[in-house]
């Protein structure tokens, strides 16, 4: 559904050129859901952009839903949606009637828009909203519009940037069960995210941008199994006692660098679990008191920490 060779893009500014992209080659096959992840300055609006025929690339080649990204923009805005993070619905106009016009501008009859419009808003639990003006709905019923508006011409591949950005907990995963839903009905779904739950919950493979490269792809699962093992986290009673912690837990098969911090050791370890049990022995026959102990699986969070050396959770919202 999605190829790309090389694709770049540079920019000229007055202190020279800047290389936003610097050649991304990536495949997204038909019917998946792909997670596009980067913090701010990575090239990942960039790409997205690129990729929907928004900014042209300075160099690369690619293919979307079948047309050559260069010869044939126009083929591919036929066949694609893209939902912008920003919407793209007028406050003051009807929805039922914003709907329409952008179904008629992909040549739709004004009969079949309204048909097809109405059968999206009941999928996406917009009944009754026909008639009400955009400015009226909710944060998320506004969202789900946004995606009726993406949707209504039927594209093969749809763009969803930041599709949940600025909405409740429990809008989120309403929507995240949209989402699926679309993927269920055929579609091939691209989407950006700064939330690495999203990601987790929703994609079957990841790409993760840094620095205007691809430096990472794969499912979730595979991605958390390149971090090195799982992080074990004693709470110690008396933090005086760090120094022997650390001596006890760096000397376990595989174990990483601890780390100390107040009443906490931390330290990273295959199978967190099965080590656990020798671990607490070990630290009772030295005579050390535990307030608490827990064993955390890596995290997507994890993932890109140590691909990037940030975390995305820190990243503000494009």
């Amino acid at each position: 559904m999605i190829h790309a060779d090389g694709l770049a893009r540079t920019f000229s500014t007055r202190t020279g050129p800047v290389e936003a992209v610097r050649g991304v080659d990536l495949d997204v096959k038909d019917g998946e859901i792909v997670g596009f992840l980067g913090p701010n300055g990575a090239g990942k609006t960039t790409t997205l952009r690129m990729l929907t025929t928004l900014l042209a690339p300075t160099a690369g080649t690619a293919t979307v839903a079948g047309c050559d990204l260069r010869a044939d923009p126009v083929g591919v805005r036929r066949r694609i949606g893209y939902v912008a993070q920003g919407g793209a619905s007028f406050a003051e106009a009807r929805a039922g009637e914003e709907v329409v016009d952008q179904a008629r501008l992909y040549g739709t009859s004004r009969t079949a828009a309204a048909e097809r419009g109405r059968e999206l808003f009941t999928r996406l639990e917009l009944d009754g909203l026909w008639e009400r003006t955009c400015g009226s709905l909710s944060g998320g019923q506004r969202r789900r519009l946004d995606i009726v508006l993406g949707l209504i011409h039927s594209p093969q591949l749809v763009f969803l940037d930041e599709p949940t950005t600025g909405l409740d907990p429990q809008s989120r995963a309403n929507l995240w069960g949209h989402v699926r839903a679309l993927r269920d009905g055929g579609a091939t779904i691209f989407l950006t995210t700064h939330y690495l739950e999203e990601a987790d919950a929703l994609c079957d493979r990841i790409m993760v941008i840094d620095h205007g490269l691809i430096v990472a792809e794969g499912t979730p699962e595979r991605l958390k199994r390149q971090v090195s093992g799982d992080a074990v986290v004693l709470s110690l009673a008396d933090p005086t006692r760090s120094g022997d912690v650390i001596g006890v837990v760096a000397a376990m098969p595989g174990a990483g660098t601890p780390s100390a911090q107040g009443t906490q050791v931390e330290v990273r370890v295959p199978h967190g679990g099965a080590v656990l049990p020798g671990l607490l022995r070990d630290l009772d026959a030295i005579g050390v008191d535990l307030d608490a102990v827990e064993v955390r699986r890596p995290t997507l969070d994890d993932v890109f920490l140590s691909l990037t050396g940030r975390s995305l959770r820190e990243q503000p919202a494009a």
